[in-house]
């Protein structure tokens, strides 16, 4: 299944579960996941990224949106390639009132897919949240393992250099 095509229900905090669909992202979802993405920034969860990062990266990201409208942005992920066998999980986020239903699950399966489709069989994530990425097949891996590449958005991160993010990755066949 192409994960444009994926679809599910997602859980609300309040009301009934919402279906949502992962697609890649378009030129007027980058307002949605500009805010989306500063509002974790705000509370030190995830790196901020400009309007302009986002316009010339968007190829690199997939939204989970409302299976009945397509304008509403439920979640974001990112697959950055870093190297030629190695990608990044990056700028994952959910809205509040969507996070526990799957939406964070689908869009990483769906940058794995694309990984896979890619020829990419190691993707690795820096994250806060290690417990859901080992849900995921995801396995620490020692920092220092990673080529020192990976670490060009460090500098710009307001955690820098006391960064406590986790790393992980995700090896295919694994």
């Amino acid at each position: 299944m192409m994960a444009e095509q994926f679809q599910t229900a997602g859980k609300r905090a309040h009301g009934p579960a919402l279906p949502f669909v992962v697609r890649a992202a378009r030129m007027d979802d980058v307002r949605a996941i500009y805010a989306l993405l500063q509002f974790f920034a705000g509370r030190n969860l995830l790196l901020g990224r400009s309007l302009s990062s986002l316009y010339d990266h968007l190829r690199d990201f997939k939204v989970a949106v409302a299976a009945d409208n397509d304008r509403q942005v439920l979640g974001v992920c990112s697959l950055h390639i870093c190297w030629e066998n190695l990608a990044e999980i990056r700028s994952l986020a959910v809205a509040e009132s969507f996070q526990q239903g799957g939406v964070g699950r689908a869009l990483v399966l769906a940058c794995l897919d694309e990984a896979r489709n890619f020829g990419i069989s190691r993707v690795f994530t820096l994250t806060y949240q290690p417990e859901f990425f080992k849900k995921i097949n995801f396995r620490p891996i020692d920092k220092n393992e990673l080529p020192h590449k990976v670490w060009s958005d460090c500098i710009n991160c307001p955690m820098f250099p006391d960064c406590n993010e986790e790393s992980l990755i995700w090896e295919a066949g694994e």
